[in-house]
C-alpha cells in the first residue's frame, strides 16, 4: 500500500487560482506540519535580477521555462532518499530571488508539492505516488488571481489583466489544462472539496 512506504510524494496541478495552495494546506494542517516536506513550484521561479524591471514586468512566467524545474526534480530526489534540502526564496513584487537566504525543508513522510506545470513534467510525474489536478472554472481562476496579485504582489488592475490575456490564459491552454490527463484524482469545486480532502487524508494516514 502507499502509505506503508517510507516517503509518499503527492503532487497537485491546476491553473492559476484553482485553489492548489488552500488544498495544500488543508492536507498539511490535517496530517500535522511533522508529518509533511511541503515543496511549492513557485520556490524556484529562475532569478530575473540581471533584467531590468521593465523587463521583468513583461516576462513570461507561465511558460515552463520560467522555473528551475530540474532543481525541483533534484530536491525532490534528495527528500525520498532522506536527505535534508534547502530550498530558494522568491520575491514575487520584484521578480528576483534571495541569493543569500533559503529555507531548510527535512524529509517526512508526505513530500507534498504544488504548482500550476508541475504534472507537465515526466521526471515529476515518475517521481509522484498521487497526481491531483484542481479544476475551477476559467472565470473563478482569474478572479481569484486577480484578488492575490494586487491585495499580495503589489501588481494594478491593468497589469493583471494584460498578463493574463498575453500569456496566462495562452500558457494555462498549452501546457496546464493538458496535463489533466496525467492526474489519478480530478478535484472539482476547487481546494476546498472537504470530501477529496477527507479521501485523500484518509490514503496518506498511518
Amino acid at each position: 500500500m502507499i502509505n506503508s512506504k517510507k516517503h509518499i510524494v503527492v503532487t497537485i496541478a491546476g491553473g492559476t487560482g484553482s485553489g492548489k495552495t488552500t488544498l495544500s494546506r488543508s492536507i498539511e494542517e490535517t496530517l500535522g506540519e511533522d508529518n509533511v516536506s511541503y515543496l511549492s513550484h513557485d520556490f524556484y521561479y529562475k532569478d530575473l535580477s540581471h533584467l531590468s524591471r521593465e523587463e521583468r514586468e513583461v516576462h513570461n512566467y507561465d511558460h515552463p521555462s520560467a522555473l528551475d524545474t530540474n532543481q525541483l526534480v533534484e530536491d525532490i530526489k534528495s527528500l525520498v532518499n532522506g536527505r535534508t534540502i534547502n530550498v530558494p526564496i522568491y520575491d514575487f513584487k520584484t521578480h528576483t530571488r534571495c541569493t543569500k537566504k533559503t529555507k531548510r525543508i527535512e524529509p517526512k513522510h508526505v513530500i507534498l508539492l504544488d504548482g500550476i506545470m508541475l504534472l507537465n513534467n515526466k521526471d515529476i510525474r515518475e517521481l509522484s505516488d498521487i497526481k491531483i489536478y484542481v479544476d475551477v472554472a476559467s472565470d473563478l481562476r482569474f478572479i481569484r488571481r486577480l484578488q492575490r496579485d494586487i491585495q499580495e504582489r503589489d501588481r494594478t488592475y491593468k497589469s493583471v489583466v494584460d498578463q493574463y490575456l498575453k500569456t496566462v490564459r495562452p500558457m494555462h491552454q498549452e501546457f496546464v489544462e493538458p496535463s489533466k490527463e496525467y492526474a489519478d484524482i480530478i478535484v472539482p469545486h476547487g481546494g476546498r472539496n472537504q470530501s477529496v480532502i477527507r479521501m485523500i487524508v484518509l490514503s496518506l494516514s498511518n
